[in-house]
């Protein structure tokens, strides 16, 4: 169990800064490590020209991040909750600048796929820990403020610095001269400095003076809700395998199936699809769980079916206004099926039903963006993408009727 700590108790001394900024400081240092996680997108291309490999391998390399994403959730996303927030985000942080140095240090294949991993395994120890640690940061200088004011402020952060990263990257590899250099030199600089300010900020976990003996995040189902769990577990793997796509190969399908060469736009393009994402939550935040469910589950099938003709046609617009639409759907269904399955989830278990969820939601960024990739070794780009539409439409079916029936 999680005691914070009270005001007295972590009163700003002497080098330390006080909670409101300390909560600008963790906003700050999460932005900037999401946005890092998401910057090589458009760079993904770059070394693909320079070495030669298939674009598979650009999925095998993606995938590094979120097994690395999901490894981490399952053995250090809970540890926070009694070593402290302060330490975990800053070893968090400093995952993400070794990373950096990874990519500086060994731009080749093997280099990649470690750096990536280490990505992950930063990101998937930061994201529950900076999310409890800016409530409650909230909690001390805005006690009478309705706590779902602090988790929408998280969620903002977060797709925020997911769809920041790609712009950035799509930035230097349009304009920037070396790119693969430059690119993770000026996000080497940003994470150290974001690491020294989350060093001066408070404490808000009372850490035992006896640790307990430490055990991997447990998972399990909500026995009186099954249905409703295994319905939302799939609708994230689908709305998460959308982000997974876009994120390791919106250069590619832009590139065979558009004919649109251009970095900058590849950057943008996978931006859109997270902006829209952030954007959705917060203009729908005041909608029920299920209205956004609903809605989520129908923007979702139709933005797929919007960038498979954007595919065949070929039409830039149309992937933009696809991306654009799926997007929107991706950010209301997962924030509502995470939503539905908390309150199903006895409080007891809530943590542990709550990483069976991410678990899931992390897999959809490896297996279909795998199989995509594999698809590309035999098959043009439109084809591939409108094979994963529709593979997307029938899990998404499945979900929806699974979840919306019970929730």
């Amino acid at each position: 169990m999680v005691t914070t700590v009270p005001p007295a108790l972590t009163a700003p001394a002497g080098w330390r800064v006080s909670h409101g900024w300390g909560f600008r400081v963790i906003a700050f240092a999460f932005a900037a490590c999401l946005a890092f996680s998401t910057v090589p997108t458009p760079l993904y291309a770059l070394y693909q020209q320079r070495d030669g490999f298939p674009t598979f391998l650009v999925t095998v390399v993606f995938a590094a991040y979120a097994v690395g994403v999901m490894a981490s959730l399952y053995l250090a996303g809970h540890v926070s909750d009694w070593l402290g927030r302060r330490r975990v985000i800053l070893a968090s942080v400093l995952a993400e600048a070794l990373s950096a140095v990874l990519f500086l240090l060994w731009p080749e294949v093997p280099g990649l796929l470690i750096a990536r991993f280490v990505c992950g395994v930063g990101i998937g120890a930061l994201t529950a820990t900076a999310t409890a640690h800016l409530s409650e940061l909230r909690a001390v200088t805005r006690p009478d403020q309705d706590l779902g004011r602090s988790g929408l402020i998280a969620t903002v952060v977060n797709m925020g610095g997911l769809g920041l990263g790609p712009v950035v990257g799509g930035v230097f590899a349009q304009y920037i001269d070396a790119p693969l250099t430059s690119t993770f030199v000026v996000f080497l600089i940003v994470l150290l400095v974001a690491a020294f300010a989350v060093c001066l900020v408070p404490e808000t976990v009372e850490r035992r003076e006896e640790r307990p003996a430490y055990r991997p995040q447990r998972v399990s189902l909500p026995a009186g809700a099954r249905p409703a769990f295994v319905g939302a577990a799939i609708g994230v793997f689908a709305a998460f395998a959308i982000t997974g796509l876009f994120m390791s190969l919106a250069p590619t399908l832009l590139a065979e199936g558009l004919h649109q060469h251009s970095r900058m736009l590849a950057g943008v393009a996978a931006s859109s699809m997270l902006a829209a994402a952030a954007v959705s939550q917060v203009v729908f935040a005041s909608m029920a769980s299920r209205a956004q469910l609903r809605l989520g589950f129908v923007l979702m099938p139709v933005g797929l079916a919007v960038l498979s003709a954007a595919a065949l046609l070929p039409s830039l617009a149309l992937f933009f206004v696809g991306s654009v639409i799926a997007g929107s759907g991706m950010g209301l269904g997962f924030r509502a099926s995470v939503g539905t399955v908390a309150a199903l989830a006895d409080p007891m278990s809530r943590g542990e039903v709550l990483a069976g969820i991410f678990l899931a939601a992390y897999a959809g960024l490896v297996v279909p963006v795998l199989l995509v990739g594999m698809a590309l070794l035999w098959m043009p780009s439109p084809l591939a993408l409108v094979g994963f539409s529709a593979a997307e439409l029938v899990l998404l079916g499945f979900s929806a009727w699974r979840v919306l029936r019970t929730a």
